[in-house]
């Protein structure tokens, strides 16, 4: 605890520094400068503050036990009193020494972002499809109890309606921070509805789930890419595009193709593209970086490896099992119903915890 409160105390001078630079007329004056130490003093903030109340219980524990130590033999109702009052202190105490580390553990700079998810159906032809579906069905009922909105970008349909591949934009703050564990294979176990002898199927999904980022971020040279129009698919009737609406990316150099398709309007489906290029692009360099820092956590969240299974839903046990964790509920109708915090809090604590490890 020597070393982690030495860590706080510097983190602490950082703060007062910044504090004092952030009301500086000199400063201010200079906005960009004002803004860089204002957001640095914003960062640093919620780990100070909860610094400072460690500091405030251990003095308060320290000042109980003078008074106790103090006491006379007659002051039997102010001994019970103080001792009880240590016991919720250290009690605080403890907890803040389990919190404390976790704050100063490093900040993925994508947590705050909004993000572009793809489904794909995998093995299992159209039942694999029918889960697609219903994971889609899943993370926009999440979305929706998180307040995030959901906008789907492009999708392709089998004959009964249901998806071979999907990609939707959720739009939220800290969307990225929760959804970014969702990223890998999501296998399923159910009698699929078109099987007559009631034998259960194995299929799987591959989900990706990637930042969204600024057009500043990534730069996309013109003459690297290819940009084709095509109208858009549909069920048929009102549903088909008239007008070449639909846009098709490719990005030469990597070979990566994405596509969007709105019935309204071109010129927003080639923004929706280029964002998801943008993403594409992002990922790929994030990836390259993450194996560069470190290739001994080969669970590490947003590795790239989506060949990997994270997770089975078995219908007939109503299980839902996260195999990074060892994790299994018997509530898949809720899960399902886009129920998904005591799963995810599970994998962040996981994730911290393997953090915490690495940096000890």
């Amino acid at each position: 605890m020597n070393n982690l409160q030495s860590k706080l105390r510097s983190i602490e001078e950082k703060f007062l520094e910044l504090e004092s630079l952030i009301i500086d007329p000199k400063v201010i004056a200079d906005m960009p400068r004002w803004q860089k130490y204002q957001r640095e003093h914003a960062e640093l903030e919620s780990i100070v503050t909860a610094f400072r109340e460690y500091k405030s219980t251990c003095k308060s524990i320290d000042d109980d036990h003078e008074m106790i130590a103090n006491l006379d033999s007659g002051d039997e109702e102010l001994r019970e009193f103080l001792t009880s009052e240590l016991t919720m202190l250290k009690e605080k105490r403890d907890q803040f020494e389990k919190d404390l580390p976790i704050l100063l553990l490093p900040k993925d700079p994508n947590d705050s972002r909004s993000v572009i998810m793809e489904i794909r159906g995998g093995v299992g032809g159209e039942e694999s499809a029918l889960f697609a579906g219903d994971l889609f069905r899943m993370y926009s009922r999440y979305a929706e109890r998180k307040g995030w909105k959901v906008e789907i970008l492009d999708s392709n349909a089998t004959e009964i309606g249901v998806f071979k591949e999907i990609s939707f934009a959720v739009d939220g703050d800290g969307a990225f921070s929760r959804l970014k564990f969702e990223s890998g294979t999501h296998r399923v176990q159910r009698i699929p509805v078109t099987e007559s002898g009631g034998r259960i199927h194995t299929s799987a999904v591959t989900v990706a789930v990637l930042p969204e980022v600024e057009d500043v971020e990534v730069e996309i040279n013109p003459a690297e890419i290819r940009i084709d129009t095509y109208r858009a698919s549909g069920a048929g009737g009102q549903y088909v595009n008239k007008t070449e609406s639909a846009i098709r990316i490719t990005h030469i150099p990597t070979g990566i193709v994405v596509q969007c398709q709105d019935e309204k309007s071109q010129r927003k489906n080639k923004e929706r593209a280029m964002s998801v290029l943008r993403a594409r692009l992002y990922d790929l360099a994030r990836q390259k970086q993450s194996d560069e820092i470190s290739t001994t956590r080969k669970n590490q969240i947003g590795s790239g490896d989506r060949s990997e299974r994270i997770r089975t839903y078995n219908f007939p046990q109503s299980r839902v099992t996260d195999h990074r964790i060892g994790l299994t509920l018997h509530k898949l109708d809720s899960i399902l119903n886009g129920e998904l915090d005591e799963l995810i809090d599970a994998l962040i604590t996981d994730d911290r915890s393997k953090q915490l490890s690495e940096v000890s």
